[in-house]
């Protein structure tokens, strides 16, 4: 996956416009605006590291002088104490974009981590770890490339891509069966369905009507099972809501084809990475 640059820039700015405004007071009125120092990105505990190209860019944007030598590269696992990457510029620039590089850095890192750590616990089965649309607002693309980093898969990007009909979808057109009909007549042939079920007997009305893509939402692991041999290879099935790392491994060993999981953006621990000037 490849992040759009104009998009990473746009970003980059908006951060930096946030936390800067039109001065810093402690860089601009302490440092001489001539001075030229060295600094390093250090790890502070374990984890995968992300986002490190948009780090670096956050100080060549406020320094086209600056240079960076990076010593690890994303989907790399580091460990405490190791140097991410090493750069050099005007002092007042490190200074400025200290916090916003750190920012996106740790928060990127930190999915890829806890990606790398869901998909680990899967291994051996056929379910594939992916996200979900809860992102946070404007940092979508970021979020979503640092789990394919971790070695998760993207769920859909937006509204746009894929036609997925939630409970609020099927209570508002009155069933499983007439949501589907509908929008079967008004889509076109490219576009894929995937309806959300919470028991079985919506999983075989979904089966009945010929969904792509079913999502057991907050079903027991003995209800996948059963989804699983009901649905026997038909449809992907899609096991969602509430899983975690103590029951992510019970899940995929149901044979459900996908898990995913919103924690993995929405409420996901920062990896621990310091800058310091040298």
């Amino acid at each position: 996956m490849k992040l759009n640059p104009f998009y990473v820039d746009d970003i980059i700015k908006t951060a930096l416009l946030e936390d800067i405004n039109y001065i810093d007071t402690s860089a601009d009125l302490v440092i001489e605006p001539e001075q030229i120092s060295e600094s390093y990105f250090q790890a502070k505990a374990d984890g995968v590291l992300c986002g490190l190209d948009i780090a670096l860019r956050v100080f060549m944007l406020l320094d086209p002088t600056c240079s960076a030598v990076c010593e690890k590269q994303d989907g790399d696992e580091v460990h405490r104490g190791e140097v991410i990457a090493r750069m050099k510029g005007h002092t007042v620039s490190l200074l400025k974009g200290e916090r916003t590089a750190l920012n996106l850095l740790q928060h990127m890192s930190g999915i890829a981590t806890a990606t790398r750590r869901a998909v680990r616990l899967v291994e051996g089965t056929k379910a594939s770890v992916a996200d979900t649309r809860k992102t946070l607002p404007g940092l979508r693309p970021l979020q979503k490339y640092a789990v394919t980093v971790g070695g998760g898969k993207n769920h859909r990007y937006n509204l746009s891509d894929a036609a997925m009909l939630k409970d609020n979808h099927i209570d508002a057109a009155g069933s499983i069966t007439a949501a589907i009909t509908k929008l079967r007549q008004r889509a076109g042939h490219m576009v894929k369905i995937e309806v959300e079920t919470r028991n079985l007997q919506e999983v075989q009305e979904a089966l009945d009507v010929g969904a792509d893509v079913i999502m057991l939402d907050n079903m027991d692991v003995e209800q996948m099972r059963r989804a699983v041999e009901l649905n026997n290879g038909r449809a992907l099935l899609e096991a969602s809501g509430n899983i975690t790392d103590q029951t992510i491994a019970a899940v995929a060993q149901t044979g459900v084809d996908i898990i995913s999981i919103g924690a993995l953006t929405h409420s996901v621990q920062a990896f621990d990475i310091s800058m310091k000037i040298k």
